[in-house]
């Protein structure tokens, strides 16, 4: 789908594309009504400056539409509208050893618990050894430090996203 083929659905439709970018409601309805996209690049512009305006709340919304890194079992339950792009995005996973996915479970619960959201990482393009690597650092952070970071990662998820709409 063309940034100019967004621009040709009906707001339920591309409410429903955009939802599948970013669960984050906010994020989706200003996006819907900033419609319709110029180009390619206008869309990730816009995409990227309603996210940076939004708040906590809305973070932690768009955290809730995530399963957790290393927790393959839940892409086919709770996340079936973004089950196919988070078991790619999170491939790296698949590969990896026993050992590396039960620390990785432990972590995540450690993580939950300490922050009250999960993991959240941009997991294209890195083995499961990086996603391990990256919670053990990341783990040590304050509560802050860590919801802009995980925001960050939010934003990267979208913006590849959006771009398989293209």
């Amino acid at each position: 789908m063309s940034s100019l083929q967004i621009n040709t659905l009906i707001d339920a439709q591309a409410k429903q594309a955009l939802e599948h970018c970013c669960a984050a409601p906010n994020w989706v309805a200003a996006m819907v009504k900033a419609m319709p996209f110029k180009s390619a690049q206008q869309l990730f512009e816009c995409a990227k400056s309603i996210w940076d305006s939004l708040g906590e709340s809305d973070y932690l919304a768009a955290f809730e539409g995530h399963p957790q890194i290393g927790d393959l079992s839940t892409l086919s339950k709770k996340y079936a509208a973004t089950a196919q792009k988070a078991g790619h995005e999170q491939s790296g996973m698949s590969k990896a050893n026993e050992a590396v996915l039960t620390k990785m479970i432990v972590l995540n619960k450690e993580y939950l618990s300490k922050f009250g959201f999960i993991f959240i990482v941009c997991a294209t393009g890195k083995t499961a050894e990086q996603m391990l690597e990256l919670i053990e650092q990341r783990i040590h952070n304050t509560r802050s430090t860590e919801l802009a970071i995980a925001a960050g990662e939010q934003a990267k998820i979208t913006k590849i996203r959006l771009e398989s709409l293209l």
